[in-house]
C-alpha cells in the first residue's frame, strides 16, 4: 500500500453475540438433550409386602476413602441413626471421598452384609442414574436426623 492511499469505511463482518444470547442457546440445547433421553424400562412388579421389607433411611457419611485395588469403590462410614456402618459403594468414578463426607444419603440398611474386596459392606447407598450412566445422590431437601425413615 502506498503512502496517502485512502482506506474505505470499515464494515462489521459479524454481529456481536451477547453473553445472554449464548447462555439462552446453551439452555435450549441442554433442555433438548434432556427431553430426548429415554427413561430406563420399568422392572418387574413386586408386591406391597416385598416393598414393606425394605428399610430405607437417611444416613450421614462420617468418613470416606478410596478402596485400594479398586477404581470403582469408595469405603464409606455412614451414621444410620442406629449405628455406624461400613458401606462399600461403586461411586468412586463420580465422587471424590472428601465430597462425600458430611453428605446425607439414602441408605438401604437391611440389605444382607456382602463381602467385597476383602471388606464387608453393610448396606447400600441409593442413587439416581442418568441415561448417560452418571450418578446423583438422593438426599433430603433439608437436613434431617440420621436414621429418619423413608416411607
Amino acid at each position: 500500500m502506498n503512502e496517502g492511499t485512502e482506506i474505505g469505511k470499515a464494515e462489521l463482518l459479524f454481529v456481536k453475540i451477547e453473553d445472554k444470547e449464548v447462555e439462552e442457546q446453551i439452555n435450549k440445547l441442554e433442555a433438548t438433550k434432556l427431553a430426548n433421553v429415554e427413561a430406563a424400562p420399568q422392572k418387574g412388579e413386586i408386591s406391597y409386602d416385598d416393598f414393606a421389607k425394605l428399610d430405607i433411611r437417611i444416613g450421614k457419611v462420617v468418613s470416606a476413602e478410596k478402596m485400594k485395588k479398586s477404581k470403582k469403590l469408595l469405603k464409606l462410614k455412614v451414621d444410620t441413626g442406629i449405628d455406624t456402618r461400613t458401606i462399600l459403594s461403586g461411586i468412586a468414578q463420580y465422587f471424590e471421598p472428601e465430597q462425600m463426607v458430611g453428605k446425607q444419603v439414602t441408605v438401604l440398611i437391611n440389605l444382607a452384609p456382602r463381602p467385597m474386596m476383602g471388606e464387608v459392606s453393610e448396606g447400600m447407598i441409593l442413587m439416581s442414574e442418568d441415561a448417560d450412566g452418571s450418578l446423583q445422590l438422593i438426599s433430603p431437601n433439608k437436613e434431617v436426623k440420621p436414621g429418619s425413615v423413608i416411607s
